[in-house]
């Protein structure tokens, strides 16, 4: 009778296995499916605009829907540079925060200030767009923006970069948005892989005489480069898609302009602002290739931040 009852529940665990090893394959799969109709989607909407305009869609400026001429080289330039100016305000300014918190930060202050920042992530993006627009674009114009083309008016090359009259909202409005959206992502990563030093690691620096910069730059940041990298490139994978909060401050103008201060768009801000209104079969494809070279853009970055951790763990042998 105890043999019979052992069986019994022998083949329950199996079954139960066999169940499980089940759901999580198709969970997996779902993702795969999705993934793969995105795709289609996009390719198959693409196909009239790419038909029509060919290569010169990646290279033209154009985009006029009356005479339907369409270029998508400005919401690309708009994509990679305030995503650019995001990254290089967010990333120093995120691992300074992480360092604060592990390092020199007060107990009693850590966890005040560590909710704060992830605080910060929950925000939703439109109510960045109307903070941006209505409080952040309008100091920036009578402080920040005059002093930057008075500081640079003189100076070769970055008189044309922070050239112009201080609008307010424009590329470089929508950059800083960016690079306070995306600074609790990576504050929230770094600072989490930072506590993985082992103590005693750290305590060997210290007890060879290093500083604590040293400890922070030889120690810590070597063996958490990794993680580092991974919380980079979530922030800019975030930076590259983001919507509303874009589309409310950059000024949705489409065209290139040396000078960041001037408005411009994104791939995303476009779609946003024109998809509903978009009529007829070129004008709605030419959007959606639009979603199409975001996908591929940001395939094209995580695949880069993938193969730099692969090399990085092959490195450390790991």
């Amino acid at each position: 009778m105890a043999a019979q009852d052992r069986g019994s529940a022998l083949r329950r665990f199996a079954l139960g296995d066999s169940i499980f090893r089940a759901a999580t394959f198709v969970a997996a799969l779902t993702v795969l499916l999705l993934l793969s109709g995105v795709i289609i989607s996009l390719v198959v909407g693409s196909i009239p605009a790419i038909s029509t305009f060919g290569f010169d869609f990646l290279t033209t400026q154009s985009w006029n829907p009356v005479t339907e001429k369409f270029g998508a080289i400005a919401p690309i330039y708009g994509t990679l540079v305030t995503a650019f100016i995001a990254m290089l305000i967010g990333v120093p300014v995120s691992l300074g925060i992480a360092i604060f918190l592990t390092e020199l930060c007060p107990h009693a202050l850590r966890r005040p200030i560590g909710t704060a920042i992830e605080l910060l992530a929950g925000i939703p993006s439109i109510i960045y767009g109307i903070w941006g627009l209505f409080v952040f674009a309008p100091f920036l114009q009578k402080t920040l923006q005059p002093f930057l083309i008075d500081v640079f008016g003189n100076v070769p090359g970055l008189n044309m970069v922070f050239g112009g009259p201080p609008y307010g909202i424009g590329v470089f409005t929508a950059g800083l948005i960016l690079a306070i959206m995306v600074l609790p992502f990576i504050t929230a990563i770094t600072r989490d892989v930072f506590l993985t030093v082992p103590p005693v690691v750290k305590e060997a620096a210290f007890g060879l005489g290093c500083t604590t910069w040293e400890v922070i730059r030889k120690v810590v940041i070597p063996y958490t480069r990794t993680g580092i990298i991974g919380g980079v490139m979530l922030g800019l994978g975030r930076a590259l898609g983001e919507t509303m909060a874009i589309t409310f401050v950059i000024g949705n103008a489409h065209r290139i302009s040396a000078s960041i201060l001037a408005p411009g768009t994104t791939i995303s801000a476009t779609i946003a602002n024109e998809f509903n209104e978009a009529t007829g079969t070129l004008y709605t494809s030419s959007l959606i290739t639009l979603g199409l070279i975001l996908f591929v853009i940001t395939f094209v970055v995580l695949a880069i931040s993938r193969i730099m951790l692969m090399r990085l763990e092959k490195k450390s042998g790991t």
